[in-house]
């Protein structure tokens, strides 16, 4: 059952805490980036049929596979799958920004350029659940940056076929080549290159642990967006509220994993109990019940507030992947946000909308690095380089100083580039 606190009681840091003992998978994870660099492809293969059970004759999906794939899934779903597509286009087109410049009265001239990244991975998982969602809402931003190249990597069945939601999001998404291969290996091959798999320089999508914590070990031979944690939600509510619609938002993060995290910050003590009481109804009306069960009884968390206000405040602190202002009057409330991953106002504004398709990205920043973090934009997928332009008149004005802050740096050489350019014979 989950647990009940008065504000203050437990830490606000540690409402997000898990009870769950982390393996460390390091070594592991080590060695099979080894592995993969040392012997490639081979490596893949034999990966592949030890954690997935596969034994594949190709890493590669074939466009015949994934026109089965678009016949299985329907039309109803396909129609769904481009709703979603376009919603996340729709909204990620707003973020996309060009270069500036800037002209000095003296002639100089700066600026800053913005340039796609040329190639990206795009990890999917395929575990306990297929996620096509996750697909869209990393390739869209990225083919709007203008990324030349999206590779995806996901695992497949026993049987050597990749989930067709998958397969059917990545054509609609216009992912260039699909790859099948998951968990530490398909990272490590996307960092370092196989025959068949070429090396990108950016990964980027959700993972277990083993993903997660290969993706920080080939942090620097690629770039990568970030390493998330189980997901998490903080629903501030009053009683106001449905008991049972709330307590439907808290499940719908703790059916993720049973690392997951639910955290309900209400003014009401009753409201508090009516909720709990509504976990325990609906728990075993899940089909994932058993891991929302472990979710809910290991990780939930009820507080009781002195106000919204407070609730705010500890919100705040927490700093959760997603944060849900059920009240009547939320945008009253969205001025006082100041760490959250991504926000949903109002009774009717579910964080499944988040998930699939509002629009908004749902890579988010977990386990309170929101206070410094940002969800998944189009600003991962690109890169900038400033440039600066000085004629000689303009190097002359600040020639003196700058050789002097040179100099009192230590750099000669430095002061010496610049006044080399002033000597009547510089040859």
């Amino acid at each position: 059952m989950i647990r009940i606190f008065n504000y203050g009681e437990v830490p606000n840091a540690e409402l997000f805490i898990r009870s769950q003992r982390i393996v460390d998978v390091a070594p592991a994870v080590t060695e099979i980036i080894r592995d993969v660099e040392k012997n490639g492809d081979e490596a893949l293969y034999r990966l592949t049929e030890k954690f997935d059970g596969a034994k594949l004759s190709r890493l590669d999906v074939t466009e015949a596979e994934i026109d089965e794939a678009m016949a299985q899934v329907g039309e109803d779903y396909l129609a769904v799958l481009r709703l979603a597509a376009k919603n996340i286009e729709e909204y990620h087109r707003h973020q996309i920004r060009s270069g500036f410049v800037m002209t000095r009265e003296n002639g100089a001239v700066l600026g800053q350029i913005v340039t796609p990244i040329d190639s990206v991975g795009l990890y999917v998982p395929n575990g306990t659940a297929a996620y096509p969602s996750s697909l869209l809402m990393n390739c869209v931003p990225a083919k709007l940056a203008g990324c030349r190249r999206l590779v995806t990597v996901t695992p497949p069945g026993k049987d050597g076929k990749v989930d067709p939601a998958i397969l059917a999001a990545a054509r609609i998404a216009g992912v260039d080549c699909i790859y099948k291969v998951g968990g530490a290996q398909a990272v490590a091959a996307l960092a370092y290159g196989t025959a068949s798999i070429p090396k990108v320089d950016k990964i980027v999508g959700p993972g277990n642990a083993y993903v997660a914590e290969a993706k920080k070990q080939v942090f620097g031979k690629v770039a990568i967006d970030t390493i998330a944690g189980p997901s998490e939600v903080l629903i501030v509510a009053d009683d106001t509220n449905d008991p049972k619609v709330v307590a439907a938002d808290m499940l719908a993060q703790a059916e993720h994993d049973v690392m997951a995290t639910a955290v309900l910050v209400t003014d009401s003590k009753a409201f508090a109990q009516a909720v709990s009481a509504e976990l325990e109804r609906q728990i075993p009306l899940l089909p994932r019940t058993d891991i929302a069960r472990e979710s809910i009884d290991s990780n939930g968390k009820i507080v009781i507030a002195a106000d919204l206000m407070n609730a705010m405040d500890c919100a705040n602190e927490i700093a959760p992947e997603h944060l849900e202002i059920a009240v009547d009057d939320p945008f009253r409330y969205l001025p006082f946000v100041k760490n959250a991953g991504s926000i949903f106002l109002g009774k009717h504004s579910p964080e499944a909308l988040g998930d699939y398709l509002a629009g908004p990205n749902h890579t988010l920043p977990t386990t309170g690095t929101a206070k410094f973090g940002s969800p998944l934009s189009v600003d991962d997928f690109v890169k900038k380089s400033q440039y600066t332009y000085y004629t000689p008149q303009a190097l002359a004005e600040v020639k003196d100083g700058l050789m002097l802050f040179a100099e009192k740096e230590g750099l000669h050489g430095h002061a010496r580039s610049v006044g080399v350019r002033f000597e009547e014979d510089n040859s």
